[in-house]
């Protein structure tokens, strides 16, 4: 489907899962307190003002790698930041900037690509105001919001739909909504479900490793199979 694909990026625990879960109006990524919840992209179809696009959420990025593992996530997130037609940066007002922000900012201003500065967990007035230190990552005006709250996430949808380039929502809205046939990938931890995946889809769409447990969320996968499509769904 071509819809407008819009990526959520930041480091850990800014809010970017509680985000994509206010836009879809439901549960869908796991939110935990414990940063490096979410490892996988996780994606959803969002509509706002009749305008559907894709939001996906990432996992946190972190400074260097320890891991593989740690390699295999951010992989994960330069596939997203590389498909996306527009990146919604997650900070934290809270923590105020830190070395981690500058160095996403320059990551994704590499990248060329649309941006939006979100400054999450503004709960209150004082802490709209405290999002003005944000101007610092040179990436424009910072759009202060509480996802958890629901405090300014209407505007923000409003400015995601109003980035969109003219052409793209008409092409967006030609496109008719197609039934989908559903195949669910089930079974115990380490069988091969998310190599399973990968496989039919023809990319590395779920991570994939040694340890047990390593797909958390339920990942939709959209596939062309003989001209129709399949949503595969990867389960932990």
């Amino acid at each position: 489907m071509p819809y407008p694909m819009v990526a959520i990026i930041g480091k850990q625990n800014v809010g970017k899962s509680t985000l994509l879960n206010r836009a879809v109006g439901k549960p869908l990524a796991i939110v935990e307190d414990f940063p490096g919840t979410t490892r996988d992209r996780i994606f959803a179809t969002v509509t706002w003002h009749d305008v559907p696009f894709i939001m996906v959420d990432t996992a946190g990025i972190l400074p260097e790698p320890e891991t593989n593992l740690d390699q295999a996530i951010l992989e994960q997130v330069e596939m997203a930041i590389n498909d996306a037609d527009l990146i919604l940066f997650v900070v934290d007002v809270k923590s105020g900037i830190t070395t981690t922000d500058r160095e996403i900012a320059d990551k994704l201003r590499r990248s060329r690509k649309p941006i939006i500065l979100v400054v999450n967990k503004a709960d209150n007035e004082k802490m709209e105001q405290d999002a003005a230190e944000f101007f610092q990552l040179g990436l424009g005006e910072p759009m202060p919001i509480s996802a958890f709250h629901a405090r300014g996430t209407g505007d923000l949808f409003d400015k995601i739909v109003a980035s969109f380039p003219p052409e793209l929502i008409e092409k967006t809205l030609a496109e008719e909504a197609e039934p989908l046939m559903k195949v669910a990938i089930a079974g115990r931890p380490g069988v091969g479900k998310s190599m399973l995946l990968n496989a039919l889809v023809g990319e590395p769409r779920a991570l994939v490793n040694d340890v047990p447990g390593t797909t958390r969320d339920s990942l939709d996968t959209i596939v062309d199979f003989n001209g129709e499509n399949v949503l595969l769904i990867d389960t932990a």
